[in-house]
């Protein structure tokens, strides 16, 4: 397990690279985006219609952030449940998106779809929303503003911390975690 300091720009070409257990220590653009936004984002690919932002080599964070007190750029930020997003995953990774941030397991058509196109998904450590807010240092709603906390926003980052929780060689520490504790 190795430790990266990446900035967002350098996904694509190292998101194939990147193995189960590693930290990751991500600096620049990340986008938000839950359910609701992307049944929209797949709608438009349908349509053929232009998309809220460029998905080849894009990290996606699975969250709805909490409005902004005062004198702070975000609000609380935790991840969501990635589960959710599995039926749109696969369109979205075919499409080019290299990075996912949530919490939770995934399906085998996203583990498929991560081989397949070489991408990486990550975990952020859920109840730590308010932490997380620390490393956004600018927020841009982008998208879907009628979703409220689950519009699509433009987050600039600056290292946010996360940990590849499944790679695109078939490494998921969900898979070997649960084998370590049957054994």
């Amino acid at each position: 397990m190795a430790h990266y300091d990446l900035h967002t720009d350098q996904l694509k070409d190292m998101a194939p690279r990147l193995r189960a257990g590693d930290t990751v220590s991500l600096t620049g653009i990340v986008y938000t985006a839950r359910d609701a936004a992307h049944k929209k984002i797949v709608a438009a690919m349908d349509a053929g219609e232009k998309l809220p932002f460029d998905l080849n080599g894009a990290a996606i964070y699975y969250a709805g952030p909490t409005p902004a007190k005062p004198g702070q750029v975000i609000g609380s930020i935790g991840p969501t449940t990635s589960g959710r997003m599995d039926p749109f995953a696969p369109r979205l990774l075919d499409a080019g998106l290299a990075c996912m941030i949530g919490k939770g397991v995934r399906s085998k058509a996203v583990e498929e779809a991560m081989a397949r196109c070489g991408a990486v998904y990550m975990v952020a450590i859920g109840g730590a929303g308010a932490a997380k807010a620390a490393s956004i240092k600018n927020v841009e709603v982008i998208a879907y503003d009628e979703l409220g906390c689950e519009s699509v926003k433009r987050l600039t980052v600056e290292n946010f911390s996360a940990i590849v929780s499944q790679d695109c060689m078939g490494g998921n520490l969900y898979r070997e975690g649960m084998e370590k504790y049957k054994r």
